[in-house]
C-alpha cells in the first residue's frame, strides 16, 4: 500500500514545477500549461488526502478544480489566439499593445430640416485603455 507522503510529494513537485514554470517563463502557452499544472498538483493533494480520510470532500474539490482548470484552457486559448493574431508572437510583453487603435469618434450632421426639438446627445462608451473625457454639467431645468 502506498503511503500518503508519497502522494504529497509528488502533488507538490507538480506544484513547485507550475510555479516556477509560470514565474520564469514569458511565452503564454508555457504559462498556460504550467498553471494547469499547479492545479493538478493541488488536485492530486486533496485526492490523496481524501482517500486517507475516507471521504468524499478531496475528490468533490477536485472535480470542481478540474471545472475551473477547463474554463481557463478555453479562455487561455481564446486570449493566445487574439495575441497571435495581433501580433504574430505569444511573448507576454506584447499585452500592453492590445488596447483598441484610436477610434475617432464620428460627428453627426446637421439635419437638413430643422426640428422643433433639439437632437438628443446619447453617451457614447470610451474605447479600452482610454479614460473618458468629462464634461461639465449644466444646470438642468425643471
Amino acid at each position: 500500500m502506498v503511503v500518503l507522503t508519497n502522494y504529497l510529494i509528488v502533488g507538490s513537485i507538480l506544484f513547485v514545477l507550475g510555479a516556477i514554470g509560470f514565474l520564469t517563463r514569458r511565452n503564454l502557452i508555457t504559462l498556460v500549461l504550467s498553471a494547469e499544472m499547479m492545479l493538478h498538483g493541488v488536485s492530486l493533494n486533496f485526492v490523496a488526502f481524501s482517500n486517507f480520510h475516507q471521504n468524499m470532500q478531496g475528490q468533490a474539490f477536485t472535480a470542481f478544480i478540474l471545472t475551473v482548470a477547463a474554463c481557463e484552457a478555453g479562455i487561455a486559448l481564446a486570449l493566445i489566439l487574439t495575441l497571435y493574431k495581433r501580433s504574430k508572437s505569444l511573448d507576454v510583453n506584447l499585452w500592453s499593445q492590445l488596447g483598441e487603435a484610436d477610434i475617432e469618434s464620428p460627428h453627426e450632421e446637421e439635419p437638413a430640416v430643422p426640428t422643433a426639438q433639439p437632437a438628443q446627445e446619447f453617451p457614447q462608451l470610451t474605447p479600452a485603455g482610454r479614460s473618458p473625457q468629462f464634461q461639465k454639467e449644466t444646470a438642468h431645468r425643471v
